[in-house]
């Protein structure tokens, strides 16, 4: 079942009220924690998702100007990016409850642009976050720049990469678009 998208500012909020759900509450408060060290925006994450018992991180590049607007990092936001994102779940038959989707770096700052030093910002943040998954056993990298953080990753995660899933690189790159399905499906049985 396809949950509501977070073009209505009620479906913003009804998700915003489940922050505190046991599975979301440890996360939420981990966003809340990198709002004060973390210059821009740093959206939440999706309360629909895994939350802390989500065994597969999907882990983008940077929030966009979409999660910017809900203030959530999600499939269910209004953009092409996070359609494909969903159509690209469900054809890998990874389940939701088995996924949670973060940016490699963590605040919107009003640019597509990365530099430099948000990746090592971003890259500083991610053992925290790890830290609060006990059953994260895969780690798909999506996109040139969440992928330089592979060796950060501790075994014996599973770590796998993709393109990533924007229009941009369906235009410019559609084998990679095409390819991303079957790579998300190979996190599809636990390792």
């Amino acid at each position: 079942m396809t949950a509501p998208s977070l073009a209505s500012p009620a479906e913003v909020a009804r998700r915003r009220a489940r922050l505190g759900d046991p599975a979301n509450a440890p996360l939420a408060a981990h966003v809340r924690a990198l709002r004060t060290r973390l210059e821009g925006l740093v959206p939440d994450m999706d309360p629909l998702d895994g939350g802390t018992a989500a065994r597969v991180l999907l882990l983008l590049e940077k929030p966009g100007p979409q999660a910017a607007r809900t203030g959530f990092v999600s499939r269910d936001n209004p953009s092409p990016t996070s359609a494909a994102i969903r159509a690209f779940l469900d054809q890998a038959g990874l389940a939701r409850r088995d996924t949670l989707i973060w940016n490699s770096i963590p605040a919107w700052n009003g640019t597509i642009r990365v530099t430099g030093a948000e990746l090592a910002r971003g890259a500083a943040e991610l053992p925290p976050l790890l830290s609060l998954l006990p059953r994260l056993d895969t780690v798909i990298l999506v996109g040139r720049r969440a992928q330089r953080l592979e060796g950060l990753l501790p075994a014996p995660l599973r770590v796998l990469a993709s393109a990533h899933p924007s229009p941009q690189v369906r235009a410019a790159f559609p084998d990679r678009w095409r390819a991303i399905p079957d790579i998300w499906a190979s996190a599809a049985t636990p390792p």
